[in-house]
């Protein structure tokens, strides 16, 4: 149990210089022992401007987005152990499965994707993750 005198000890966050910035008060990536928590990333670019386009567009940049908070915080895709995919529209999915294919190699991480009524600033995808350091 963390000591109460200072609950952050053994809390690392995370940030990824030329990343999105986080839009809420929330850590990009916290790091807690060998576990790596990524916030749920959005097509933002390191400006905090949406990305332009459709969901390929969109899948594509929050995906890179995780690339680089997993290198920051001294992880790589291939140690991510859960991801959660969230989509405005289902039917986005298959487009979302076969960028997210490129990005990911077997054994894939464990996964859920759900349909949301809404995602923030209105983007079409957000995935959340939890990676294991080596």
């Amino acid at each position: 149990m963390a000591d109460r005198a200072n609950p952050g000890e053994g809390r690392r966050a995370t940030t990824a210089s030329g990343g999105a910035p986080a839009i809420g008060p929330y850590s990009a990536a916290l790091t807690v022992g060998k576990l790596v928590f990524l916030s749920g990333q959005i097509p933002l670019r390191a400006d905090g401007t949406l990305v332009e386009g459709g969901i390929r567009e969109q899948a594509t940049q929050v995906l890179e987005n995780m690339g680089a908070l997993l290198t920051a915080a001294g992880a790589s895709f291939a140690q991510v152990a859960k991801t959660t995919i969230y989509l405005a529209d289902m039917g986005d999915f298959a487009v979302v499965n076969e960028i997210y294919a490129t990005y990911f190699s077997q054994p894939y991480p464990a996964r859920a994707t759900v349909q949301v009524a809404r995602l923030p600033r209105d983007v079409r995808v957000e995935i959340d993750a939890i990676a294991v350091l080596d």
